[in-house]
């Protein structure tokens, strides 16, 4: 908000996505091959394999890319810092954490992911 403060013409705001529908779980396609891990050196438990199932699923049906779009476009019009594209996932952890800053709690772990 300092560049609000400079009456500046640029403004800025911070996309916060969920799920959204892309390759970004295939992301590994795109490693050079000199930097590729061995797979027989990166095998996963089957809990670990699972839980990854579980969030490749979640990403597949997810919010579609050009949904994401319209949404930012729109939020940037109506001037808004904070774009939430899943405020149902996104609110509850943020609202728990400002909770505990403001009871000066000490932070806890992240709990683990199920997906």
């Amino acid at each position: 908000h300092e560049l609000a403060q400079r009456e500046s013409r640029i403004g800025v705001s911070v996309l916060c996505p969920g799920f959204v529908s892309t390759r970004i779980t295939d992301s590994e396609r795109n490693r050079p091959d000199d930097l590729k891990n061995d797979p027989d050196q990166v095998k996963q438990s089957p809990e670990y394999e699972a839980r990854i199932e579980k969030r490749r699923q979640a990403v597949q049906a997810g919010m579609s890319p050009d949904q994401v779009a319209d949404d930012v476009f729109k939020a940037v019009r109506d001037d808004k810092f904070y774009i939430l594209t899943h405020p149902e996932m996104t609110k509850p952890p943020v609202r728990t954490r400002m909770e505990a800053i403001l009871q000066e709690r000490n932070p806890s772990p992240p709990a683990r992911s199920n997906g």
